[in-house]
């Protein structure tokens, strides 16, 4: 039976009529055609469908949608604020720490939550934070370098660093 689940997507109020068991995963690519996360390995694993949801890395391929009633979800694409790219967005592109691309969403997204808790944080502590993140491409050490420059870029006190990120103000 189908039920209202309200929640701010990318800083924007939302309220969509579905069934409470649909993976989140599916409703955000599907519904809302949100395709920054990634259906990858469908167990949580892989990492390419985390989102956050109130700030915290979340597999949206094993949550319900029921789950998210209430909270905040941020997908990659609220990142940015007009044109202007995240400070993490800006790093993986100068050190090209990507090459397909695929699990990128999730590893941008988990390195913002540990950069929101920690704002220099180790190479082994990225790295850490990141060991539940798959990427065959072999770019992991540009993505770790992508994730110490964000960090000196945040670090600044800039007003983008400072902002809440998916909220509009």
């Amino acid at each position: 039976m189908k039920q209202k689940i309200s929640f701010y997507l990318n800083g924007q109020p939302l309220i969509l009529e579905t069934e409470p068991d649909r993976p989140l995963l599916w409703v955000l690519r599907n519904d809302l055609k949100i395709t920054s996360p990634k259906f990858g390995c469908g167990e949580g694993y892989c990492g390419a469908c985390t989102v956050l949801v109130d700030g915290e890395p979340l597999r949206s391929c094993q949550t319900e949608i029921v789950r998210v009633n209430g909270r905040r979800i941020i997908t990659l694409e609220g990142l940015r604020k007009g044109d202007q790219l995240h400070p993490l967005q800006q790093a993986f592109l100068k050190h090209e720490a990507f090459q397909c691309g695929f699990c990128t969403n999730g590893m941008i997204l988990e390195a913002l939550a540990l950069l929101q808790k920690k704002s220099k944080p180790s190479r082994a502590e990225i790295i850490e934070a990141l060991e539940d993140h798959l990427c065959r491409c072999g770019a992991h050490q540009r993505i770790i370098q992508a994730i110490e420059e964000a960090s000196k870029m945040m670090k600044g006190g800039s007003n983008e660093s400072k902002r809440e990120i998916g909220r509009n103000t």
